[in-house]
């Protein structure tokens, strides 16, 4: 899944697939499905601590490399690109993408089973 989002004037392709997951955790060695239950409720509350800007950075970071492989290989380099911008408006656009992802690979999962007769 791809999505190309507006980061300070800039169109940023960010990508969520399978090795989302493994890329997150060699990269940054955390635990995605734990950070991004952090990002959920941080975003349905509306408050974001350091710990959990640091995560909504690294996931930003990670699909973001998916989505462009040339992008420099430090987030803090790739992040010095962009000036201030609302972490409000781009979080709920990533979690979107990453849900999306989700998505397909459990209904993938199912129809497999369906298959199968399992």
């Amino acid at each position: 899944m791809e999505k190309t989002i507006n980061i300070s004037g800039k169109p940023v392709k960010f990508a969520s697939t399978a090795g989302t997951l493994r890329r997150y955790r060699h990269k940054f060695h955390l635990d995605l499905m734990v950070d991004a239950q952090k990002l959920v409720k941080a975003s349905q509350i509306g408050e974001m601590d350091v710990d959990t800007l640091e995560v909504f950075e690294a996931l930003a970071y990670t699909m973001a490399k998916q989505g462009d492989p040339t992008i420099p290989d430090d987030p803090d380099e790739w992040l010095d690109q962009f000036e201030m911008f609302s972490i409000y408006q781009v979080l709920p656009q990533i979690l979107d993408l990453w849900g999306e992802n989700l998505m397909t690979d459990v209904q993938a999962k199912k129809g497999l089973a369906e298959v199968s007769g399992k």
